[in-house]
């Protein structure tokens, strides 16, 4: 690989992101799938991505265990709890990486500038920041119930802050503890029932030597955010690496241009790109990629929709909160990566009273060919439909792949 050439074709650029972000380990093309992956294998997925948006939508499988289907095949889903919320021992934690995610616990100190800016009323949703200047002596109180009484959800506060917000219909409460969770003061302790959060006192939740790690100043903790995104990124814009943690502006210029001049980052243009980019230095162009993957629409590789548009030509939209008559695609819709390209999208629903994974609505890619594409996108649902316990796949006739899909599933 010419590591500091100044151009890339997009072929190139395709396999250096596909390369970063784990599609391209041995074993995931044939054979995938025919041992569990285990514990250590997830932990080692989530560290090399470095963030895992967490979403509770549960039409599939909750999106945030789609990451570690996609990349590693059937695995316990189990393991994401026991890597988030085993005690002091936890590997993981949450917080507001891209949106709410799940971190490796030894980032906690680069988020902390974003908790003493949360705390300050920056960086917040503007009701949250409102409510932190106008109610603090009951925010202050909530965390001493908290820090009295334990590991608490915010339906389980005393009935003085159980009055109506205004925001989101939440109580005052649980704007209370909110707030304490973007200010880094509570974090999530486990999660229970319906996916509801617990919180406790971080110093109670998160592992000593990660507390005891000193607070990196603003501009260190962006710039080695910004370095982590490069990595799980492979190439990507400015724009791309301010994205993958949300960074400001001001700072991920700011260290873009540190990351350039110590050669962590190399500018570099890519075919098709209206904007520069840059390459990570450690960065991989495998010859060949095997991959073969259903994505959450949350997965890190498609999250920046203008950069899937870029390396891969599809355009991506999230269509859950369109009204059923406007949508394209489907309500809830994976796009599927095989070789080095997005050749097609399925609207998947579990049907688990009928244990059928149902393919709602199934389209190709511009350029893609039913032919290649209907085979290895049936192994793949046939694969993600034994994950989830589920003892069939059916294909409903509508897409321009359904007729070729349902061919290759009924063979």
């Amino acid at each position: 690989m010419p590591r500091r050439s100044d151009s890339l074709s997009l072929k190139q650029a395709r396999r250096i992101a596909i390369a970063a972000q784990g599609f391209d380990l041995a074993g995931h093309g044939e054979g995938r799938g025919s041992v569990a992956a285990e514990k250590r294998h997830l932990r080692r997925m989530i560290e090399r991505l470095g963030v895992v948006q967490i979403d509770s939508v549960n039409v599939v499988a909750r999106a945030h265990t789609l990451p570690g289907f996609s990349r590693l095949g059937p695995y316990a889903t189990a393991d994401i709890d026991a890597l988030a919320y085993s005690g002091r021992r936890r590997v993981l934690f949450e917080y507001w990486g891209h949106e709410a995610s799940y971190l490796p616990v030894a980032l906690q100190p680069l988020f902390r500038f974003r908790m003493a800016r949360a705390a300050a009323g920056a960086g917040i949703y503007t009701g949250l920041a409102r409510f932190g200047r106008e109610r603090r002596q009951l925010i202050d109180e909530v965390h001493r119930e908290i820090e009295r009484h334990g590991p608490m959800s915010a339906s389980e506060l005393s009935h003085d802050h159980k009055g109506e917000g205004g925001w989101w219909g939440w109580s005052e409460g649980k704007m209370a503890v909110e707030w304490l969770f973007w200010a880094g003061m509570v974090t999530t302790a486990t999660r229970r029932g319906a996916f509801e959060r617990i919180y406790d006192v971080t110093e109670r939740v998160l592992p000593q030597a990660v507390l005891d790690v000193p607070t990196p100043s603003d501009a260190d903790a962006n710039r080695e955010l910004v370095r982590l995104s490069s990595s799980a990124l492979g190439i990507a814009t400015e724009r791309c690496l301010r994205d993958y943690y949300r960074l400001e502006v001001a700072d991920t210029k700011a260290a873009v241009a540190d990351l350039v001049e110590s050669g962590d980052l190399i500018p570099v243009s890519v075919e098709g790109f209206r904007n520069p980019a840059y390459l990570a230095k450690d960065a991989r162009m495998p010859r060949k990629v095997e991959a073969r993957a259903l994505l959450a629409p949350f997965d890190p590789l498609v999250w920046q929709r203008e950069r899937t548009e870029g390396l891969f030509g599809a355009r991506i939209r999230l269509e859950i909160y369109t009204p059923a008559e406007k949508r394209v695609h489907g309500y809830y819709v994976l796009p599927f990566l095989l070789g080095d390209t997005l050749a097609g999208r399925v609207d998947l629903k579990a049907d688990r009273a009928g244990s059928v994974l149902v393919v709602q609505a199934s389209h190709l890619e511009d350029g893609a060919k039913a032919a290649d594409v209907a085979g290895p996108l049936a192994a793949e649902l046939r694969l993600m439909a034994r994950w989830l316990g589920l003892s069939d796949v059916r294909a409903e006739p509508r897409g321009d792949l359904a007729k070729a899909l349902g061919e290759a599933l009924a063979a």
